[in-house]
């Protein structure tokens, strides 16, 4: 009788389906190991990758925006630029024909000074063209100004006369609201003057004006400590006493430019001139009273010089003045300085 038990395991058939069935189970176990070993594993890689992608998108998106960023801003300073430039180029230019008989107009207004566009290069370069241009029948300076400074002044009136003999064209001050002082000065390089029966003429007059601060200094218990190597260098110092001696000196200097000015009055208005103790006293008079004391001509406005008096009603303005470029310049860079320039600057000033 054979043994069941013995006659199995005997067998060749049942070993080999039992070989089979263990490996089976192993591969079906290895297969389902990392689900059995570890469950949050493949889900706590899964979150991570994620999380970093989120995070390099982002980036990426950040740097592009700032990349557009920077590139609209060069874009629109580069656009200002090639604007400003553009202004600066066209700014004042004109499609009048300056062949054509026309007036030439050159205006003066606000304060004479250097740097200004009242300046004596502003104002003689543009007399240059105005007189150089064979259509112009005649020139007027168009003047509404205060006055400002002697020398500037000095120069156009010069340039003005030497032009007038040169081409042989008609000048003609038009004032508006005010021909004070050194504007005074340049109008009476012209033909003729014509003025608004309210305007403000004359003051033709000198100062130099300042501060004296040692009273006050001396009640505070301050000492102005000034080292200068000159006897003279510092007298018009506002912090230290001014002695006669220095007192009479910048009088006589007054005493000069004024005389100077009082000549080129004389030398421009001649016999129309009707003087009186006041007429350079620094006093000044209103555009009718002005024509009475023989300060001024006529009554009359730019258009009404044209029409009437030159004959040319075209008008052609041969001002010339900063372009946007040089604004810019002066707002944002040497004008800040100006101010404290000018304020420790004590010179001659016709006011």
């Amino acid at each position: 009788m054979t043994d069941p038990l013995h006659a199995d395991s005997g067998s060749p058939q049942n070993t080999t389906d039992f070989t089979v069935n263990l490996t089976q189970t192993r591969v079906d176990k290895s297969q389902e190991a990392p689900e059995n070993e570890a469950p949050g594993a493949t889900a706590g890689v899964s979150w991570e990758r994620n999380t970093l992608e989120k995070l390099a998108f982002a980036s990426l998106h950040e740097q592009r925006l700032a990349r557009r960023w920077r590139n609209g801003v060069r874009l629109a300073w580069l656009a200002f630029l090639i604007g400003a430039v553009w202004l600066g180029v066209n700014e004042g230019s004109s499609t009048q024909n300056v062949t054509a008989p026309h007036t030439a107009v050159v205006e003066i207004k606000g304060e004479i000074a250097s740097g200004a566009e009242a300046s004596a290069e502003m104002v003689v370069s543009a007399a240059r063209s105005a007189f150089e241009d064979a259509g112009a029948q005649g020139v007027v300076l168009l003047i509404n100004s205060p006055g400002g400074s002697p020398v500037q002044a000095g120069i156009i009136n010069d340039e003005i006369r030497r032009l007038k003999a040169l081409h042989k064209k008609p000048v003609y001050a038009v004032v508006e609201e005010s021909c004070a002082s050194a504007a005074y000065y340049i109008a009476v390089a012209a033909d003729s003057i014509y003025v608004d029966k309210a305007s403000m003429v004359g003051s033709i007059g000198v100062l130099m004006d300042g501060f004296g601060f040692t009273g006050l200094m001396d009640k505070l218990g301050v000492e102005r400590r000034l080292m200068t190597a000159g006897e003279n260098k510092g007298f018009l110092d506002p912090f230290s006493p001014q002695t006669a001696t220095q007192r009479d000196y910048a009088q006589a200097m007054l005493n000069q430019i004024h005389q100077q000015f009082i000549d080129v009055v004389k030398a421009g208005r001649g016999e129309r001139l009707k003087e009186t103790p006041e007429t350079f006293s620094g006093l000044f008079w209103s555009g009718q009273q002005a024509i009475e004391l023989g300060l001024a001509d006529h009554l009359g406005s730019l258009d009404f010089v044209a029409r009437e008096v030159i004959k040319a009603e075209e008008l052609i303005d041969y001002t010339r003045r900063d372009n946007v470029a040089e604004r810019l310049v002066k707002r944002f860079g040497a004008a800040m300085g100006t101010g404290a320039v000018q304020a420790l600057r004590a010179s001659a000033a016709f006011r």
